[in-house]
């Protein structure tokens, strides 16, 4: 069986025969089990096919949000049993690698969620099946739908069986760290405070945007550096400061 996706909308009158197939081998080997299909369906559903689709669809970010929040909390909650010898700050750090977006488009990429995401054409062509931000935020959304569906404590064990991984990297310290946090840690050290991330300007149609981001530092300014996403210039602009930061420390 073909895991392509049938791009159909997540419409009210129900899921064809073929997608409805695609669903249940997803949840086989995801390890979830709904009792609304049409519920996943839309955990699914990107913006970009909602929009170039013939009828009402929605998409999947008000999922997003949801699965954002209740993932934060199994995680925190996860934590805070987990290392109680630890202080606040630790269990932030531990937390913000567990739920970043590297970490959870690598669950995603598990799971196979980019081979069932229904996307518009603009962003199937530019690869939008395979990048990082459209992968973690479905797999968000998925978490978002399933609790809706199912509750939290089966929600729970689906994202700290897939998880689990993840937080032993961080506390073996065998993770990515990459230079926004490196750059945030050097800042918060010798400096006590924040970097300051400012988006000056995107260019270029929806399904293919550039954003442009500059970062400001103790008073001086780096950037902008390009992305095809914010988090993504936010990257190369933390890469060019923190290599700058390093050097004169040097």
């Amino acid at each position: 069986m073909s895991l392509l996706p049938k791009q159909r909308a997540p419409e009210s009158r129900g899921l064809s025969v073929s997608r409805k197939k695609e669903l249940l081998f997803f949840e086989k080997q995801a390890g979830v089990r709904f009792k609304k299909l049409e519920l996943l369906n839309l955990a699914f559903c990107h913006r970009s096919y909602a929009n170039e689709s013939s009828a009402k669809s929605l998409n999947n970010e008000r999922l997003e949000f949801l699965g954002d929040s209740v993932l934060g909390l199994v995680i925190s909650e996860y934590l805070y049993d987990l290392l109680d010898d630890r202080a606040e700050g630790d269990l932030a750090r531990v937390k913000s690698f567990v739920v970043s977006e590297d970490s959870l488009a690598a669950v995603a990429r598990q799971i196979k969620v980019d081979n069932f995401i229904l996307i518009g054409k603009g962003e199937e062509y530019s690869g939008g099946r395979n990048k990082k931000a459209i992968l973690a935020d479905c797999l968000e959304a998925i978490i978002g739908a399933y609790y809706l569906d199912s509750g939290l404590k089966p929600c729970k064990i689906f994202i700290l069986h897939h998880l689990s991984a993840e937080i032993n990297k961080v506390l073996e310290n065998k993770h990515k760290k990459d230079y926004k946090t490196l750059l945030q840690e050097f800042i918060q050290k010798k400096y006590k405070t924040y970097p300051k991330y400012v988006l000056v300007k995107k260019t270029g149609p929806d399904h293919d945007r550039t954003f442009w981001i500059e970062v400001k530092v103790n008073g001086k300014t780096y950037g902008p550096e390009k992305g095809k996403n914010k988090k993504e210039a936010e990257q190369m602009v933390a890469s060019l400061a923190y290599g700058d930061l390093f050097q004169d420390e040097a």
